[in-house]
């Protein structure tokens, strides 16, 4: 996390607590949004056990910006030159930060609700959206470790988080940065009496007129404690949902505790919706945003909160906090290693925000690695909540801020209406993230030592935390930077709720080290390679365990792979199944290419995608260009993200423009009748027209990228 300074605090967390003594580099940040004129509802979809719900136009464009006050601001002399700085700085959206943080009694929470609405009146008249910042399971007490808290001398001790030796989830002083000294930090259990204390101040808040609810992170937290809940009420819920007991210690080779890892991912994603319906059943036209600091790496296993659960619940999304190398440094001293790992991250948080909008941290410390990460952000389709590391209620730059946000404004359609592209996707197993090789380490990013002179990196300098160590997480990671440095366009595909549907716009599925699938889910992956397409599946054990990690007596997808677990692992082995077919490689290609990048690995691990699915854009130049693909109605739109000035090892941070060629097929009957070319690093952020060139049915337009550029082909 990351911290900031004022009402509610939150900062870098540096815990070493998890499996086995896990020596985990992670952060969990506090979050916020804002608003505007009355929303026009445009997409519908089913939450299981509600009705319909829809997402805004405003929350599906939003340009997020931090407004932080104390209980004592007044509306006209402090809130209001806020609203009109951030509005002239092109954001859309204010997340309010206030008192909320902390021990609140009913009277004074219910007196702090009258600022609140104060607040949201005045955005609403500057056409400004507001969402509010809520802690959600954690109350810190002001001055608590020698006087009165939450803990001590209220509902604090009942309704803990508990460890699974029953320690209470509690402390004191500064084990984080956003507890001050002398302060009490207590995590409740969801599953305990505090869930109505915290939706009953939902409604309340519902009530005040915002247009959104930030609920901050929402985890069984680890700082202090591993493996929580085990309260009493959890234990509780758990027999009621499974039948078992709570385990008593953290054992992967334990059926039950591997219940337990699942089961916690599920009863969070629980607590998380019901906390949209309560705001909707005081304001149906509430959505609420749920800040999720867990991404595609290990930490969703430790605090419980797997983000991709929510994919289809529509009222309900996420703001994904990705973080970044150093909070005193930010990317600045990134490997491209390091680099794939945030496009990962930002594809992840894409992914599994499904058709609804995914906000989304953009850190920085200085404003040219601060753009350059939002560039990657706009690039992934994620709409831009931009922050200064550590602190949530700066900006890193207001000037950066002020074009960058002018870009993404001038270009809506382009960025957030725009159908994908890709013919490509990669799928990310959350049950193979949980169970395959559950190892002592997030695997974060791939560079664990800070360079020099730079202090508060992400991870203890143990090499064993980077994601190059881990089996699973590593072939994922690494089968995204084949894919990045091919230049070919790809999706990242989420495993819970997975359905046909997910699947239909592609024509090759990567499937990196999948081991842990459910039946249904392999019925998914069987029908779509049964109706013609490919997959490409690696590592030593191919759907050998179920959806709680225990070892099947036969491979999930024996039929589709052409193997069975009696038979020797060749080394390589492709299969017809139906009209379709399945490519298996032993070898973990991707991990070898993220941690070496030998050319060997990706030409053997894309030779089956390139046959498969040939490209429908080209790029010559620096693999270190990302590109992305989409369309909207005769355009084709092409995103190149420059990260060329990063390499095998940290060096200073530079931007130095990149040349590329960017070619396109046309389709028989069409003809290219414009191109253009805009970018946030130009003067304006209006579309350019640019010459092209017809050679062999292709048309290529030479563009050079400083670090973001926007390539738009018009074919009728």
């Amino acid at each position: 996390m990351n911290a900031r300074p004022g009402p509610s605090r939150r900062t870098v967390l540096r815990t070493g607590l998890g499996v086995g003594g896990m020596a985990v580099a992670a952060r969990l940040l506090p979050s916020r949004p804002g608003g505007g004129p009355p929303p026009a509802w445009t997409e519908t979809a089913a939450v299981a056990g509600t009705a319909a719900i829809t997402f805004p136009d405003w929350a599906r464009r939003a340009r997020i910006a931090d407004g932080t006050f104390d209980d004592d601001a007044d509306p006209e002399r402090d809130m209001l030159p806020v609203i009109k700085a951030l509005k002239g700085q092109n954001a859309s959206v204010i997340e309010l930060d206030t008192v909320l943080s902390n021990w609140l009694t009913d009277q004074q929470f219910t007196e702090h609700m009258g600022k609140v609405k104060s607040f949201a009146d005045l955005a609403h008249a500057n056409a400004m959206r507001v969402v509010m910042y809520y802690p959600s399971l954690e109350v810190i007490s002001a001055g608590g470790e020698k006087g009165p808290s939450f803990y001590k001398n209220s509902n604090g001790k009942d309704w803990v988080q508990r460890g699974l030796d029953g320690s209470p989830n509690v402390f004191y002083g500064s084990l984080v940065v956003w507890v001050d000294p002398g302060d009490e930090s207590c995590w409740l259990s969801p599953n305990s009496p505090y869930r109505d204390y915290y939706l009953g101040r939902v409604r309340a808040l519902a009530a005040t007129g915002v247009d959104a609810i930030w609920p901050d992170v929402p985890i069984y937290f680890d700082g202090a404690l591993s493996w929580c809940d085990a309260s009493s009420w959890a234990a509780s819920a758990f027999r009621a949902d499974t039948g078992l007991e709570l385990p008593r210690t953290a054992d992967f080779t334990n059926p039950g505790f591997r219940r337990y890892v699942e089961w916690r991912h599920r009863n969070l994603s629980q607590f998380q919706l019901d906390i949209a319906a309560a705001g909707r059943s005081v304001n149906p036209e509430l959505v609420t945003f749920v800040e999720t600091v867990t991404m595609d790496y290990q930490y969703a296993v430790l605090t419980g909160l797997d983000g991709a659960q929510l994919r289809r619940a529509e009222g309900v999304s996420q703001v994904w906090e990705v973080d970044i190398l150093g909070n005193y440094d930010g990317m600045r001293h990134a490997t491209a290693g390091d680099w794939i790992c945030l496009v990962s991250m930002y594809k992840y948080a894409r992914a599994a925000g499904g058709t609804k909008p995914a906000w989304a941290f953009s850190y920085g410390w200085k404003a040219d690695d601060a753009s350059l990460v939002m560039a990657e952000l706009l690039a992934a389709g994620c709409n831009p909540y931009e922050v200064k590391s550590p602190f949530k209620n700066d900006s890193t730059d207001t000037a950066m801020r002020t074009r960058m946000y002018g870009f993404a404004a001038a270009h809506e359609r382009e960025l957030f209406d725009a159908a994908p592209g890709a013919a490509v996707g990669v799928y990310h197993s959350s049950a193979s993230r949980d169970y395959v090789s559950p190892l002592q380490a997030s695997g974060m990013y791939v560079n664990t030592t800070p360079p020099a002179g730079v202090s508060d990196w992400w991870s203890f300098e143990s090499p064993e935390e980077s994601c190059t160590q881990q089996k699973w997480l590593g072939e994922f990671r690494g089968t995204v930077k084949t894919l990045v440095y091919a230049h070919i366009p790809f999706d990242t595909v989420t495993s819970p709720g997975l359905d046909g549907a997910d699947l239909a716009r592609f024509r090759v599925l990567c499937l990196p080290n999948l081991q842990a699938v459910s039946d249904a889910e392999a019925q998914v992956l069987r029908s779509f390679v049964s109706a013609g397409g490919t997959v490409v599946i690696t590592g030593p054990a191919p759907t050998a365990l179920d959806e709680f990690g225990g070892a099947r007596s036969e491979y999930a997808l024996a039929d589709v792979l052409g193997l069975r677990r009696a038979d020797p692992l060749p080394a390589e082995h492709s299969h017809t199944f139906g009209a379709g077919t399945c490519w298996y490689v032993k070898d973990l290609l991707g991990l070898s290419y993220l941690a070496h990048t030998d050319a060997a690995s990706a030409d053997r691990l894309l030779a089956s995608v390139r046959a498969a699915a040939p490209a429908s854009v080209s790029l010559t130049g620096d693999p270190r260009i990302h590109l992305e693909l989409s369309h909207l109605g005769d355009d084709t739109v092409v995103q190149l993200v420059n990260f060329t000035c990063f390499g095998e090892s940290p060096a200073p941070f530079k931007t130095t423009p990149a040349p590329c060629v960017v070619s396109l097929p046309i389709p028989a009957g069409k003809q290219v009748t414009a191109a253009t070319l805009s970018s946030p690093d130009a003067p304006s952020p209006a579309r350019v027209p640019v010459p092209w060139k017809v050679v062999d049915g292709r048309a290529a337009v030479d563009v050079t990228v400083s670090q973001y550029a926007m390539l738009v082909v018009t074919m009728t």
